[in-house]
């Protein structure tokens, strides 16, 4: 389906993007959204996921084989950033423009709209629901 592979595209490119921002100009403000709890330093912390994101936009790119598993990863990925989304709201932390908690609070919304896009344009739920 090609509107399927054009968001599974988009978002393997918005992944890679982002991932390599982490290690380059915007690591600054991604130390802003690591939680406190978090084991790492913030800047350990940024540069990990930012490899992990690369991987994963390069894998939803270039993935054929593995592209159902590829989506429940990268889902479960933005699932576990959440946190630091949230951190960035609680801590009242700007970055990337994000400097009213308004704004911090209107960004957790979309982190669903990511869990939901990794799956259908990968085809990951359709593909678990067959299954059954």
């Amino acid at each position: 389906m090609p509107g399927r592979t054009i968001a599974r595209v988009l978002l393997g490119s918005i992944l890679v993007f982002a991932g390599t921002s982490h290690l380059t100009f915007a690591r600054k403000d991604f130390q802003a959204q690591v939680p406190d709890f978090v084991p790492l330093s913030p800047d350990a912390t940024v540069l990990a996921s930012g490899v992990v994101e690369i991987s994963l936009g390069s894998a939803l790119l270039l993935s054929r084989k593995h592209r159902s598993t590829v989506g429940w990863v990268a889902a479960a990925f933005f699932t576990a950033i959440f946190p630091g989304n949230i951190a960035q709201l609680v801590n009242h932390r700007d970055a990337f423009g994000l400097d009213t908690d308004r704004k911090r609070a209107v960004r957790l919304i979309f982190q669903p709209v990511l869990v939901l896009w990794a799956l259908w344009s990968t085809g990951a739920w359709l593909n678990r629901r067959r299954a059954k």
